[in-house]
């Protein structure tokens, strides 16, 4: 799966158009985020081994510290995946559909998805509150273990944003299966994803199977 920007030219289209360009600066800072907290993490734990095995005096709290952090990791880019289209998916089936059939096929699966994360949504802010109300602290080092949990509740509010978002796109084109995909994810030939991952990283226009750059080697 690859998303696919274009330019829509329908009232409904611009709408999703405009709501998913909104959001997308909130999912790439909570997945920088996350990246961050990986990449501290990585420190954390070389700092750890370091003065655990050469100064014998490791880190208070180490393992709180990292029970504390996966929350970040785990969650905060689960919007950002979702736009992208990178969680796993089974298209065996839904790859064969075409048209209104896989538009509705999506829609279902979107729907069951939006339920799915509005109950943990739910669920996740209870388990903060209760840990803040009560003052819940880890076991070893005693941290305060409510801004974690608080991640939770958040990172899942703007996944259930972009799942919205994407049922809206799903609607457009069950509607109306001749407009262009927009906010949407899509599937692609294996080839044809490589070449838009290319252009992403890159910024360079990959040639089709058979094309030239133009350039002649005489």
């Amino acid at each position: 799966m690859t998303f696919l920007p274009v330019t829509p030219t329908d009232s409904a289209g611009i709408a999703i158009d405009a709501a998913d360009r909104k959001l997308s600066p909130f999912e790439d800072s909570l997945n920088l985020i996350a990246a961050f907290a990986i990449l501290l993490l990585m420190l954390l734990g070389t700092s750890q081994i370091f003065l655990r095995s050469v100064l014998n005096s490791p880190i208070a709290g180490y393992i709180d510290l990292v029970e504390l952090s996966m929350a970040s990791m785990a969650f905060l880019g689960a919007a950002y995946c979702q736009r992208l289209g990178a969680h796993i998916r089974m298209e065996l089936l839904i790859g064969m559909l075409q048209g209104r059939a896989l538009w509705l096929a999506e829609i279902l699966g979107t729907l069951a998805a939006l339920g799915i994360i509005g109950v943990l949504i739910w669920y996740s802010w209870g388990h903060f509150l209760r840990a803040f109300q009560l003052g819940d602290t880890t076991i070893d080092a005693e941290y305060p273990v409510w801004p974690s949990k608080l991640l939770v509740p958040i990172a899942f509010s703007f996944w259930f944003l972009r799942l919205f978002i994407q049922l809206l796109g799903y609607v457009r084109l069950f509607l109306k299966p001749e407009l262009e995909p927009v906010g949407v994810t899509r599937i692609m030939a294996a080839a044809d994803q490589a070449r838009e991952e290319i252009h992403e990283v890159l910024g360079d226009d990959v040639p089709e199977p058979g094309e030239t750059d133009g350039k002649s080697d005489t």
